[in-house]
């Protein structure tokens, strides 16, 4: 997969592309919907994706709550998995957030990436302020010479597939219905840091990954999925994991702490992909390390038994 990041500078290989327009945040199953139209929109043309970074809802307001459910990176992943050919990661900026929706269309979508045809959702804005519609996208189609695909809005259990729906779904602990809307696990992916050894000298050495910038779903500890992406332990594996705060200890900064069942070795630099299966229970406090190891204990018997069973 090709990534272009500049639409004012883009190779002859990169145009005509048939793509899929939006954030993709999460790439669910709505945005699979689209992308799959884009592939079935134009025979021969490369399968595209346009989208921007930052995500404007960050551009626009940046000392928000974090609430992506995915970094760029592990989005590309996603988007690469699923045959997308070129990655159009345009940066969003002050002049691009300044573009009219006729702009847009003439200046990105026609003369800078040549865009064989676009698909978005029915409620697809563009355009300063987000003034522009899907009329005005399909009456700037015919006249610049790009074709224009309108995909219905998904729904699921009643109502409509979404990130917001997601992330709400994650925050109340219910990992499963998230990955009845993405159409895969909820993953967190980024690299292993060092961590205090806590996990080690209780017997249960862990990962410690970041999850700054991110959507915290609900904290406390989850049967997962774990994928070592790189080096010499790639592979999968099962593993339990909190995500929290550590109150036993007096820390305060959520980070992802994973135990991996039956591994040994060292993954510090490595990159993760932690699938979150099972919520099962909040983070606690305890009255002593003797307590938090027994529980730790059934903490990873619940999560074998749990993912034994997928």
């Amino acid at each position: 997969m090709r990534i272009i990041r500049d639409y004012q500078f883009v190779e002859t290989q990169d145009r005509g592309a048939s793509v899929a327009i939006g954030n993709f945040d999460g790439v669910h199953r709505g945005h699979q919907a689209v992308i799959r139209l884009a592939r079935a929109a134009c025979a021969g043309a490369p399968l595209g994706v346009l989208t921007f970074e930052p995500h404007p809802r960050q551009y626009f307001t940046p000392d928000a709550p974090p609430f992506r459910l995915m970094s760029p990176k592990a989005r590309a992943s996603r988007l690469e998995k699923l045959g997308v050919e070129r990655l159009y990661e345009l940066n969003f900026n002050s002049a691009l957030a300044a573009l009219t929706p006729y702009e847009f269309a003439r200046r990105v979508i026609t003369d800078g990436l040549g865009l064989s045809h676009v698909v978005v959702g029915a409620d697809f804005c563009f355009g300063k302020d987000r003034k522009g519609t899907v009329d005005d996208l399909k009456r700037f189609g015919d006249e610049m010479g790009f074709g224009v695909t309108v995909a219905e809005i998904l729904e699921y259990d009643g109502g409509q597939v979404s990130s917001t729906a997601i992330r709400q779904a994650l925050s109340d602990g219910r990992p499963r219905d998230a990955a009845a809307q993405l159409g895969h696990w909820h993953r967190i992916e980024g690299t292993v840091i060092g961590g205090e050894q806590r996990g080690r000298e209780l017997g249960y050495p862990t990962t410690n990954m970041s999850i700054d910038g991110l959507h915290p779903p609900r904290l406390g500890v989850y049967a997962v999925l774990v994928d070592v992406m790189d080096g010499e332990h790639k592979g999968q594996y099962h593993g339990a994991a909190s995500i929290g705060v550590r109150p036993m200890f007096g820390e305060n900064r959520p980070n992802l702490e994973t135990f991996i069942f039956d591994f040994s070795g060292d993954l510090y630099g490595a990159t993760l992909s932690i699938g979150l299966v099972d919520y099962l229970r909040p983070e606690e406090k305890f009255d002593s390390l003797d307590a938090l190891i027994t529980q730790m204990e059934a903490d990873c018997a619940q999560a074998r038994a749990i993912l034994a069973a997928l």
